[in-house]
């Protein structure tokens, strides 16, 4: 499932399993819930992400947060929209915050192996309202399982697309 992959013209590497924490591994676990399937269910402290099937189980997979400070505030969004190969632009205030590191990009970064989104992005929106946090891929792999992001969750290439593909725009998302 992490094997090196073409997708949209671009070629994602393959992820090293034998170097990955197991528990970073996406799988199928039990999950007893409320949540009703196709429900995203995002634990920041833990740093998984899951999504919610039939039967009392979830589709785990493992991600990289925000550090407390920048993290998503918590509660409930619903993915608005869908994208491969997002296109990037830090926000006003990434710029601000760090103008070494963000403000050469403030034009933007196309979509490609390249962009801190990597190969898909789901955007949460609030109350009709883009809250500018995504659930995306990434081009640092070494991320997952840290609190180190922007803000945004992330999840590797291998995994958003595997989550992309199960998201149905509208779904619900949960995060604590």
């Amino acid at each position: 499932m992490y094997r090196a992959v073409s997708d949209g013209g671009f070629r994602i590497p393959a992820v090293d399993t034998s170097r990955m924490n197991p528990s970073h591994i996406r799988q199928v676990i039990d999950y007893p819930t409320d949540e009703k399937p196709g429900t995203i269910v995002v634990d920041q402290t833990a740093r998984y992400l899951y999504f919610v099937l039939p039967g009392q189980k979830a589709m785990r997979y493992a991600v990289g947060v925000g550090p407390v400070a920048r993290a998503f505030p918590g509660g409930e969004a619903v993915i608005a929209r869908k994208a491969a190969w997002p296109r990037w632009t830090p926000t006003p205030s990434m710029i601000e915050r760090n103008p070494k590191q963000y403000a050469r990009y403030g034009d933007g970064v196309d979509g490609g192996p390249h962009n801190p989104m990597g190969a898909r992005a789901l955007y949460m929106h609030k109350d009709g309202v883009d809250t500018y946090y995504r659930v995306h891929g990434t081009n640092d792999p070494s991320s997952i399982g840290k609190a180190v992001s922007a803000g945004c969750i992330r999840l590797l290439n291998q995994d958003i697309i595997d989550l992309h593909s199960r998201v149905k725009p509208g779904a619900r998302i949960v995060v604590h």
